[in-house]
């Protein structure tokens, strides 16, 4: 009975996560929202964040609400609309507005303003830090071409990655990592998920700042040397490229990561050139192009 219960709990806290094409249900994981609610906070989105934040706010102000109307006369003027103008004090004392309409005339309701003044202070702190936490994260805007391709490049078949700065500033001293990742069956017959860093022709760009090609030759030492499509797809490879840098207008380094599975590869197709010179001989990115591919006649 009990390991039932067990199951059962564990079917209730699960978490669905993506990772290379993958679904993945991690299951018997502890907490949530109630268990690390400052990471929870920095993750959710703006619109989500706003919204619980809201929540949040309605809800403390119906709690000391209802404790103000328990004792009609602790607050003024507070006839003829009755308990919603509770509510409204409230709001007024969280928020240390004060319009002077309506304020405590009892010892409970100055006890209970008192209590909704220290939560209200306390509240608008946290608030503030999680708020500041939010933007002063580093973040880069870094677009990743959809699709991974494998062609020749200088005469030798090459995986070719292609990533763009969205904000068009300096990237100082970029650097780029890329991960190769399956599943291999050990003598024992036991499945692990294995992870081989993979050589790249350019691994560092001293400025980045528009488009930047990325590209790992399939040679002996590669760890997709031989493998056709059909392999990678048994194997549930992946590809995992991450971009880092110093970002000169935030003064900061920052960070993006793609994960690619091995259906984003496109085998003898090429990228699409994106680059561009005009009329007025000016240099002419084209970042709608970013993600074509052509194929490749080898």
């Amino acid at each position: 009975m009990s390991n039932a219960k067990s199951a059962a709990s564990d079917d209730v806290k699960q978490r669905r996560i993506t990772l290379g094409g993958r679904e993945i249900v991690a299951r018997g994981l502890r907490g949530g929202l109630s268990q690390d609610i400052y990471h929870a906070s920095l993750t959710v989105s703006w619109p989500k964040f706003i919204g619980l934040t809201a929540a949040a706010f309605v809800a403390l102000n119906l709690a000391f609400g209802i404790l103000y109307s328990l004792s009609p006369d602790s607050i003024s003027n507070t006839r003829p609309h009755g308990w919603i103008n509770y509510f409204f004090f409230s709001i007024e004392t969280m928020a240390s507005v004060g319009y002077g309409d309506m304020h405590p005339q009892t010892p409970y309701g100055h006890f209970i303003a008192s209590a909704e003044t220290f939560v209200g202070l306390f509240s608008v702190a946290l608030l503030t830090g999680l708020i500041f936490a939010r933007f002063s994260q580093p973040r880069a805007r870094i677009l990743f071409a959809d699709r991974l391709v494998i062609s020749n490049h200088d005469g030798a078949p090459a995986l070719m990655l292609r990533v763009a700065n969205e904000r068009t500033n300096m990237i100082c001293d970029a650097s780029a990592t890329l991960w190769f990742m399956r599943n291999i069956r050990t003598a024992e017959g036991a499945t692990l998920r294995r992870f081989y860093e993979m050589d790249l022709l350019r691994r560092e760009n001293p400025m980045f700042v528009l488009s930047w090609g990325i590209f790992h030759i399939i040679d002996v030492d590669s760890p997709m040397f031989g493998l056709s499509e059909s392999d990678l797809r048994e194997a549930k490879a992946g590809i995992v490229l991450s971009i880092s840098g110093y970002d000169e207008n935030a003064a900061q380094t920052v960070r993006s990561r793609r994960i690619y599975s091995y259906d984003d590869i496109v085998w003898n197709h090429r990228y699409c050139d994106i680059i561009d010179t005009s009329d007025e001989d000016v240099t002419v990115v084209n970042y709608h192009r970013i993600h074509e591919i052509e194929a490749v006649n080898e």
